[in-house]
């Protein structure tokens, strides 16, 4: 991936490019098997026994990591999440062969003084978005890496598949730039792999490059930060103060910018000779000679920001806030450090027991949501891959509010019902939301037969009783309290696939059949592919409705994580977990089968054992529809039409960085089965009389069973022949499995 604008911390402006463009000297090739090495002989020799000597420990930035981890092709669709495990599984083990132990770090918080930039972000990303569903739209594949970007969901789930893996995994607190610089410093690491130039900045371990990494051989880049204070004449400790007056997380490129004009003068002055290096370079350069003309003038200088700095008195607080965001225990000055933990929001609506358990599951990466809403009273989401043109699917912020809303109520109401009730503040972003300032939900108590629970019984007591309430809980936030006599019945992970589609389909009306067709077959199908098998998928094209689809479901995954994280863990973790639940591939596939009419013995892939599981899993879900007068209307669609080949391209493959595939014939084809619709209508007429009149071999024609077995084309009330429209994939060796729909029409009115 080429950038990944909603994971990128900022750093130091200008910093990273500076070193690697202007300070060569300063980016050191280095490799960490030898480092690793290195590292234990110096143990081994200050150690008086070997049982004290711990193995190097590498700290991960993991937010810098995840657009290097997510190298599956696929991205635009949901992800590839079983692959993904695999890429995770294969760089963990690089390392600890070699002896180096990992210890990943996420971020947990979004500061409010990092908000404003936050939401700049946010919404260049939803411009970007805007063309990545054009591109979809009007060429049937995902852009190239010019406007990639990863999954949704991506950075809620990594810090958990790496807890399957075994590793040791932190979600900060404050901010994650400290919490990582200071742990490697307070535990002698072997350095700090991730990609923020604020960790050059870190009097820490030694900053070491995840872009410039090679897995294989185990090499990448140190940036020296003691080589890059000899080449812009500084010292280790004036570096905090030159990232402030650049621009970093704390100090805004807007505040000092009259600071770095004048510097730039002064530099000129003092430079005549012509510039040939990047105009950053020139800035950093201008910067840091006036800082060093600071420190020459005050050389018995004590305070953080130089007396001779001529700023307003709020600035020289903002330069001290700044500096000071640069101390890890142990720095001299880290006494000035504001360490007072931030006020807990809810405290007097919860237990100090909950309190406590809230901080340190967040921490250790267990606790999605509930340390957020309960100790911060404030929740955010990030860009979700949703078409701002399409007006049917709603937002998905939008459409699991009231699900959120009963976690809440789970979390912060008391069973008395008192008057006092909190609000949450929410920062989620979808199509058409300003963010200018944070959406106020109020909790709202969930309706089982014993009333509102209490937050301690569900998260600390044990016993039958205390798990049919948390199962019960946990259902009644997605309506699905019909429910409770499935588990042991089937998968916990179907169980919880049930539960979100149901909680789907009862939100967004706009939901067909042939949807809910596509993701339970996806469900049921699933558990049964291997990495390769779903990576060896092939799709003749992207349906922009069926990107979104993807990205709806992977978000409810996360909000069935952070509901059961809520009800004491009802259902065990991994069953939420996509890589046991969804592919986004694979869904695509039984997306665009499902609109085209495909039997169901089809969709379900020809296996026994997968349509009897699918038939239980509908059974259920349009049991609990006609109960809440849900109607499920059949609406195939024509999936895609008139796709133009990108410029400079004469046909189009499913992925740009794949040799062109699939030929013009496809697109004929198309053209032709669209000519002929009425054609199919009138087939399709002839076969629906001659099945209500009993006829067997109509029946059995359209895949049903004789002697009053189950009839699977009564889910489905369309079905047209049509020509298959990529007959070469492995998903698409029988020449029948594709077929073309015509397009739903709403019934003439009466």
């Amino acid at each position: 991936m080429a950038r990944t604008p909603s994971f990128h911390r900022m750093g130091v402006k200008g910093l990273q490019s500076f070193v690697e463009r202007c300070c060569p000297q300063a980016c050191v090739t280095v490799n960490l098997r030898e480092m690793a090495e290195q590292h234990v002989a110096k143990n081994q020799q200050s150690c008086t026994s070997t049982t004290n000597i711990t193995s190097p420990t590498l700290v991960v930035d993991g937010m810098s990591c995840l657009c290097h981890w997510y190298s599956c092709m696929n991205w635009v669709c949901g992800g590839q999440w079983k692959e993904y495990i695999d890429v995770l599984k294969n760089w963990v083990e690089a390392f600890t062969s070699a002896g180096i132990k990992l210890v990943f770090f996420f971020d947990g918080v979004v500061e409010e003084q990092k908000r404003p930039e936050w939401v700049k972000r946010r919404l260049r990303v939803n411009r970007d978005f805007v063309k990545i569903f054009n591109h979809i739209k009007e060429h049937g594949e995902q852009p190239g890496k010019q406007l990639s970007c990863l999954p949704s969901a991506l950075a809620t789930f990594t810090p958990l598949a790496l807890r399957s893996l075994g590793q040791e995994v932190f979600c900060s607190v404050r901010e994650a730039d400290l919490e990582i610089a200071s742990y490697a410093r307070q535990h002698g690491s072997l350095g700090i792999l991730g990609q923020d130039s604020d960790f050059i900045i870190y009097d820490s371990a030694p900053y070491l490059s995840v872009a410039k990494l090679r897995i294989n051989s185990l090499t990448t880049v140190m940036y020296d930060r003691q080589r890059l204070c000899r080449n812009i004449g500084l010292t280790v400790t004036q570096l905090p103060l030159l990232a402030c007056l650049l621009g970093n997380d704390v100090v805004s490129e807007e505040h000092m910018q009259n600071i770095r004009h004048n510097a730039m003068a002064a530099y000129r002055r003092t430079n005549p000779a012509p510039y040939s290096g990047p105009p950053q370079g020139k800035v950093v350069l201008a910067v840091a000679q006036f800082v060093r003309s600071l420190y020459v003038s005050e050389k018995e200088e004590t305070g953080l920001v130089p007396h001779s700095l001529n700023i307003s008195s709020s600035e020289r607080e903002l330069l001290k806030k700044g500096i000071c965001s640069y101390f890890t225990p142990g720095h001299k000055d880290y006494e000035l450090v504001d360490l007072s933990a931030p006020p807990c929001a809810f405290e007097k609506h919860v237990s100090p027991e909950i309190l406590k358990a809230c901080r340190e599951k967040h921490v250790a990466a267990k606790g999605f949501m509930v340390y957020s809403v309960v100790c911060a009273g404030v929740t955010e989401c990030s860009n979700s891959l949703e078409d701002e043109e399409d007006k049917e699917l709603l937002p998905q912020a939008i459409v699991y509010k009231p699900c959120r809303q009963r976690v809440y109520g789970l979390l912060l109401l008391k069973k008395d019902g008192s008057v006092d009730v909190p609000a949450i503040r929410e920062w989620f972003v979808f199509p058409g939301n300003p963010l200018k300032e944070a959406d106020t939900v109020h909790p709202v108590p969930i309706n089982i037969p014993c009333g509102q629970p209490s937050l301690d019984l569900l998260w600390f007591s044990s016993g039958p009783e205390v798990s049919a309430l948390r199962l019960a809980a946990f259902l009644t936030v997605f309506d699905c309290l019909d429910y409770s006599d499935l588990q042991g019945e089937i998968e916990d992970t179907l169980l919880a696939a049930l539960c979100l589609i149901t909680y789907i389909v009862l939100q967004v009306q706009s939901l067909s059949e042939e949807d809910v067709d596509a993701y339970l077959s996806q469900a049921v199908c699933l558990r049964l592919k291997s990495p390769l098998e779903l990576q060896q998928i092939e799709l003749p094209f992207l349906s922009s409705r069926a990107v979104q689809l993807g990205s709806l479901y992977v978000r409810g995954l996360s909000h069935l994580l952070g509901a059961n994280n809520a009800c004491g863990c009802p259902l065990p973790r991994a069953a939420l977990m996509p890589w046991h639940s969804f592919d986004g591939q694979l869904f695509h596939s039984k997306y665009l089968l499902a609109h085209s009419g495909m039997e169901k013995s089809e969709l379900l892939d020809s296996d026994i054992s997968c349509l009897s599981q699918f038939v239980q899993l509908k059974e259920k879900l349009l049991e609990t529809c006609r109960k809440r007068d849900r109607v499920l209307q059949s609406r195939p669609r024509v999936t895609q039409k008139n796709l133009q080949p990108p410029p400079g391209v004469r046909y189009r493959g499913t992925h740009p960085g794949l040799s062109p595939r699939v030929d013009q014939g496809w697109r004929e084809e198309t053209k032709r089965d669209l000519q002929h619709e009425q054609r199919w209508r009138e087939r399709e007429e002839v076969w629906r009389e001659g099945s209500n009149h009993g006829n067997p071999e109509r029946l059995q024609w359209r895949g049903g069973h004789r002697g009053g077995g189950q009839s699977f084309h009564s889910y489905h009330s369309n079905s047209y022949e049509g020509r298959p429209l990529n007959p070469r994939g492995r998903l698409y060796q029988n020449r029948r499995r594709y077929q073309l729909a015509p397009r739903w029409q709403p019934p003439p009115a009466p």
